[in-house]
C-alpha cells in the first residue's frame, strides 16, 4: 500500500504549533516563517486541493477550500497574542452553508462537518422543520454518524425555546443554533490524512447534503 504523501503534516504542524505556543510572538514567527511555510502552509494547501478534487467527485459538486489565517484579530481580545496555536482547514460548496473541517493542533487532532451556525432567517424555519417529522430523521442520521464515532456539538441553548412544549421530544434539535459533527482523528491515524479524511468526510456527506438542500445559510 502505497505511504500518504501528507504523511508528515500532523507531527511537524503539532510540533511548530507547539514552538509557537512557548514562543507566541510576531520576531519569532518572523525568523521561523520559511519552516512555517514548508511544513504547515504548502502541504496543508495541497491537502485542502486534494480533498476538494476527492469529496468534490464524490459529491458531485464543487468544493472551496480555505486555509485559515495564522494571525489572531486581537482588536476586542484581552489576549494579545499575534498567532493562533491550531491549523485549520475548511471545505465549502461556493464558500458558504455546511462545511467539512480539519483542526490540527498541539492538543488535538479532529475532523468534522456541518454548519456551525444557522443564519436569523434560517433559523425559525430549522425549528419548524425538526419539530416535526424531519425531526426524527435528522435523529436517525445523527445516531449513524455517532456510530462511526462521529459525535454531534452540545446545544447551544438550555431550554427548549418557545412557542415548542419544553418536554418536546425533538428538543435536542430545539436548543440547537447549528449542527455540526466531530471525531477526533487517533494518533494511530495521524500517518494517513488523506484516507483518514476521505474516510471520515464520506461518512458525514449526508448531513451536508441534508443542510445544504434544506438548510444552506444565506
Amino acid at each position: 500500500m502505497p505511504s500518504d504523501p501528507f504523511a508528515a503534516l500532523i507531527p511537524e504542524a503539532r510540533a511548530f504549533l507547539s514552538d509557537l505556543a512557548t514562543h507566541n510572538n510576531r520576531d519569532w514567527f518572523l525568523d521561523h516563517k520559511s519552516q512555517y511555510d514548508s511544513t504547515l502552509k504548502t502541504p496543508a494547501t495541497l491537502l485542502l486541493d486534494q480533498i476538494a478534487f476527492d469529496m468534490g467527485r464524490q459529491m458531485g459538486r464543487t468544493l472551496t477550500p480555505k486555509l485559515f489565517r495564522p494571525h489572531r484579530d486581537v482588536r476586542f481580545s484581552k489576549d494579545k497574542t499575534p498567532y493562533h496555536t491550531h491549523l485549520h482547514m475548511m471545505w465549502t460548496s461556493g464558500g458558504t452553508g455546511p462545511a467539512l473541517f480539519l483542526g490540527i493542533s498541539p492538543d488535538y487532532v479532529r475532523v468534522g462537518g456541518g454548519l456551525m451556525q444557522f443564519d436569523k432567517t434560517t433559523l425559525p424555519d430549522w425549528r419548524t422543520a425538526v419539530a416535526g417529522a424531519f425531526g426524527m430523521q435528522v435523529q436517525s442520521l445523527l445516531s449513524d454518524l455517532t456510530k462511526h464515532g462521529l459525535d454531534p456539538d452540545a446545544p447551544e441553548l438550555k431550554r427548549i425555546p418557545t412557542p415548542f412544549a419544553k418536554d418536546h421530544p425533538q428538543g435536542d434539535l430545539l436548543r440547537r443554533k447549528g449542527l455540526a459533527v466531530w471525531a477526533d482523528v487517533a494518533p494511530s491515524d495521524w500517518a494517513t490524512p488523506l484516507a483518514v479524511l476521505n474516510r471520515s468526510f464520506g461518512q458525514i456527506t449526508p448531513l451536508i447534503d441534508l443542510l445544504e438542500t434544506e438548510f444552506r445559510a444565506t
